[in-house]
């Protein structure tokens, strides 16, 4: 007679998760699944740009991956074109480009306003942790140690009750990241900051991060680009640092 797993999944832990349909985080998810997390995976709605390319993503990744342990994608609207008015996430004019560095891409405010709706479906549902795919490069404030201590604690002053934030792969560099993702149908992730009719452009900061960590990778790069092939060698000094290059 066949084993009964219900048991198991139903004491496995909960997990929340921001998966924007991106590498890092999609591989953060085969990680979860494949420790024994019981995921409950979030898509935060913002408006910018990208999103409808996203989201097609993220559900063909998490389709690819159905088990009983992935729970139903979560979409929460959180809308910023009133508040970035006609920055380029929201107009797609002016797009940092594959020479552009970190600075070019930041966002001002993006991790509070992705976590906190998040954070408080999990604390409404039970849901003692919400993981993102924050990596050990990430130069920005709001993906220190610090700012996620204080997250945690605004939310536990406001709500009575703690959601952890974990970031498994905070001290990681891209490349152990994608190492991690080996067997992962990545081909179906998507990071780009203009998409052109559903592909990624191939010239924005993110599709050069893209195409240099699957260069570095060494397995090919099988995504479809608009245009023509960028850099062998993307000369951003911030894509080095993501890939570890330091």
């Amino acid at each position: 007679m066949p084993a009964d797993h219900s048991s198991t999944h139903a004491d496995a832990p909960q997990t929340g998760l921001l998966l924007s349909g991106g590498l890092d985080s999609a591989i953060l998810l085969g990680h979860l699944l494949s420790a024994g997390h019981r995921v409950r995976p979030f898509y935060v709605l913002t408006g910018c740009v990208w999103q409808d390319s996203e989201i097609r993503a993220v559900r063909k990744f998490c389709t690819a991956l159905a088990q009983p342990k992935l729970a139903e994608l979560v979409l929460l609207d959180m809308p910023v074109d009133d508040l970035y008015t006609d920055h380029w996430s929201i107009s797609g004019e002016s797009v940092p480009d594959f020479h552009s560095p970190d600075e070019a891409v930041y966002l001002l405010g993006r991790n509070p306003l992705l976590l906190l709706k998040p954070v408080l479906w999990c604390r409404m549902h039970g849901i003692p942790q919400l993981a993102l795919a924050t990596l050990a490069a990430n130069p920005f404030d709001d993906a220190t140690p610090a700012f996620f201590a204080s997250f945690e604690a605004m939310v536990r002053e406001a709500t009575g009750s703690a959601v952890r934030i974990l970031r498994p792969f905070e001290n990681l560099s891209k490349r152990v990241v994608m190492e991690r993702g080996r067997g992962l149908p990545l081909d179906l992730t998507f990071s780009c900051l203009a998409p052109v009719g559903g592909l990624h452009c191939g010239q924005c900061n993110k599709c050069a991060e893209r195409k240099a960590a699957f260069g570095n990778f060494g397995s090919g790069d099988p995504t479809r680009y608009a245009s023509g092939p960028l850099l062998a060698e993307p000369i951003a000094t911030g894509i080095d640092r993501k890939l570890g290059r330091q």
